[in-house]
């Protein structure tokens, strides 16, 4: 997800290119609802969110680690 600004609200799609403990049927789909400030490795952020059903409903709260550009946009907030 090069260049776009991620907020409170964005749904991405987290998969193998956001972090190898994501790949195969281990991606999710995740509304963000902080991004951590703290200072990472270059390229990489700390996101908190929920893991969200094939409903678009929150399943479960999580907090992951991934590599920015790794994001699918899938829609952003309204």
């Amino acid at each position: 997800m090069p260049y776009a600004v991620l907020r409170a609200g964005d749904v991405v799609q987290v998969g193998a290119e956001a972090s190898v403990q994501f790949s195969g049927d281990r991606g999710l789909l995740f509304r963000i609802i902080r991004i951590d400030k703290r200072l990472t490795y270059d390229g990489w952020l700390w996101l908190d969110g929920y893991v969200l059903g094939p409903a678009g409903n929150a399943m479960q709260r999580r907090r992951i680690f991934v590599r920015r550009d790794g994001l699918q946009a899938v829609k952003a907030r309204t």
